[in-house]
């Protein structure tokens, strides 16, 4: 069991984000905190759910309408989406250098363009001088 796994009735959700019955069923219409349902269609609360419940609470009264809310949970939850995938982007990066270790080292090249060199190999350096007149 995880935060995720829904075990909570709609009365015992309530009860744990101090809110009234009614106030999860009306979050639960306009989409702000959707809870899972089971086979005979009844409402079930993870801890997750109650989490997001009780966000809701404190940005509600902190003046934000319910409209706000959302985007304010929407844009949270695309926030620790994007952190995934940097922590993911990170660690593929990490396993490449380490799987081509002689590939570490970059030059640019005489168009500007990125050229990979060996490890320990000099570059020649080209020393003209260019003047630029307006």
């Amino acid at each position: 069991m995880d935060r995720y796994t829904p075990v909570f009735a709609i009365a015992a959700a309530a009860e744990l984000a101090e809110m009234h019955p009614q106030t999860l069923r009306q979050y639960d219409r306009i989409g702000l905190v959707v809870p899972q349902r089971t086979s005979g269609n009844t409402r079930r609360y993870s801890l997750h759910d109650v989490q997001r419940l009780q966000e809701v609470a404190r940005l509600s009264a902190e003046g934000l309408s319910l409209e706000g809310i959302r985007r304010v949970l929407s844009l949270e939850d695309r926030v620790r989406e994007l952190e995934l995938q940097v922590r993911d982007l990170e660690r593929a990066l990490s396993d490449e250098v380490l799987k081509r270790p002689e590939r570490r080292v970059f030059a640019a090249g005489a168009g500007g363009e990125v050229v990979t060199i060996r490890r320990g190999t000099r570059v020649r350096r080209n020393a003209e001088i260019v003047v630029w007149k307006p």
